[in-house]
């Protein structure tokens, strides 16, 4: 007994469940059947059906009401609940599947957007329209274009492939692959992309565009294109509403105005501020006379706008250029002026020379590039190393002029003091200059060597025979040999060595290394 209530009750529910697939005709000014159409009602004038929550209204529909299928023609209106409306001129309609292919100018609107292509497939079962034959998706924010295109009314995601556009009044990205969110406004970029807007333009192969917010974040093989720079990184955050990018990983900021590099392991780029701020093994590289000039310190900023550039080097600053190297706390070069500033126990190495004070400034020449003159201001101090000791200029300040790149005179002014190892042209030491002058003493310069020495007013001191100069009289006070600071290639400028600081002015001890 109770089996036979069972199999009655799952009679009466199945007959139910189908009575609610079934396609009913609510309107139609006429309807009749063809022996042409067989199986078929036909509904004239008006047409007006519901399947499974789906209404149809149509001027002429095809009823196929065993196989559940509807062909509707001329001015096709299809609506899921109150959500989903589709205007078309055609509709092949399968009730079984809950499969709609509709084509003849296809409009398909929901809360979020609206779809127009030629033809539209529509899975209801899934909530997911198709389309192959190219298609636009307007929402609120963007127009979306592309040749093929998925959209899940459910999660409001729209997959786009082969031709991709999305434009909206700020920017217009193209790419042949995305997922897009109408409701969000965020595209996820799988594939080689480019985003353009009036100030500058983006390519990424991987990454996450907003645009609503107008903020991104891009992952792989990034750049952004401005005017005057390009900023690549392997990771790239860009704010357009602040003009605000920062990038992480193998960063290389290009100054293409003005032919520099910056490289280093994060950078923030402020655009209205003019200004790029760099760290982790950050590096400056410029041109200079067909030779690279490599700034490094622990921090780098630049600043100003193209003709006015200044770069500024933090903390543990090294530089490295073939004839040319320095160390030094901080730097200062401004690239419209020329001027260089080396700040805070500086130490720079020019033709076999080391140079030291407690400032240097150097001057390139903006046109030729060429190195112009040389400051070094209070305690200033010059030391070349001869085979047989160190030939030293010491004073208050040295004045220095280059030719062709070359230190070629150098004015030493204000309690000058000199050691000169002079050779005869084998190269032979023929005497040792001891010298000290209250005013200044003016050196010449040839192939790298002292040349000639001119006092300004009659010196104290004397020429030694090489036997008769005492061990003592061999350094002048304040002498520090620097070499194991210098750095003789590009690399050596991250190597991060031991401070060394310079005697006080009571500190009789003797420094050298």
């Amino acid at each position: 007994m109770k089996k036979i209530i069972f199999l009655t009750f799952f009679i009466i529910c199945s007959l139910g469940y189908s009575q609610t697939k079934r396609i009913k005709i609510l309107q139609a000014d006429n309807t009749l059947t063809d022996p042409k159409y067989p199986g078929a009602t036909i509904s004239i004038g008006n047409v007006f059906v519901e399947h499974d929550g789906a209404t149809l209204r149509c001027d002429k529909a095809y009823i196929y009401q065993e196989k559940k299928l509807i062909k509707a023609l001329g001015n096709v209106i299809m609506n899921q609940g109150d959500t989903v409306i589709q205007y078309s001129k055609y509709v092949d309609y399968d009730g079984n599947k809950k499969f709609a292919t509709s084509w003849g100018k296809v409009v398909l609107k929901d809360p979020m957007m609206t779809l127009e292509t030629d033809t539209l497939k529509f899975d209801r079962e899934k909530q997911l329209l198709h389309y192959v034959t190219g298609g636009k998706i307007k929402d609120t924010t963007n127009v979306l274009t592309s040749k093929i295109g998925y959209y899940y009314l459910q999660t409001k995601k729209f997959q786009a492939y082969t031709n991709v556009e999305v434009t909206n009044k700020d920017s217009k990205l193209i790419t042949n692959q995305l997922d897009y969110n109408t409701y969000t406004g965020i595209a996820d970029l799988t594939g080689p992309s480019t985003i353009t807007n009036d100030k500058n333009s983006i390519y990424t192969e991987n990454g996450h565009h907003n645009s609503k917010t107008n903020i991104s974040h891009f992952l792989k093989n990034s750049k952004i294109y401005y005017q005057d720079r390009i900023i690549s990184g392997d990771s790239l955050y860009y704010n357009k509403n602040k003009e605000f990018a920062s990038a992480t990983g193998n960063i290389k900021v290009l100054d293409t105005i003005n032919h520099s590099v910056i490289k280093g392991g994060y950078a923030e780029y402020y655009k209205l501020k003019d200004s790029v701020y760099i760290t982790d093994k950050a590096v400056a590289i410029s041109l200079v006379e067909k030779d690279s000039l490599y700034i490094h310190g622990n921090k780098l900023m630049v600043t100003g706008k193209v003709d006015e550039r200044i770069v500024r080097a933090f903390n543990k600053v090294k530089f490295f250029k073939v004839d040319l190297q320095g160390k030094c706390d901080s730097l200062i070069t401004n690239e419209k002026t020329g001027l260089t500033k080396l700040l805070k126990n500086p130490v720079m190495w020019a033709q076999g020379n080391q140079i030291t004070g407690d400032t240097i400034h150097f001057i390139s020449n903006a046109k030729t590039e060429q190195l112009d003159s040389l400051k070094v201001l209070n305690n200033a101090f010059m030391i070349q190393k001869d085979s047989a000791g160190y030939s030293q200029l010491k004073g208050k300040n040295m004045y220095g002029k280059f030719e062709n790149n070359k230190l070629k005179t150098l004015d030493d002014v204000g309690n000058s003091e000199v050691i000169y190892y002079m050779r005869d042209e084998a190269q032979v030491l023929i005497g040792i200059v001891k010298m000290q002058s209250s005013r200044n003493i003016f050196i010449t310069m040839n192939n790298n060597e002292i040349e000639t020495i001119d006092f300004n007013i009659k010196p104290s001191g004397n020429t030694y025979p090489p036997s008769k100069f005492l061990e003592k009289d061999k350094l002048l006070k304040g002498f520090i040999w620097r070499e194991t600071e210098r750095p003789k290639k590009m690399e050596d400028i991250f190597i991060h060595d031991e401070e060394i600081v310079p005697p006080k002015k009571t500190d009789k001890k003797i420094i050298t290394q």
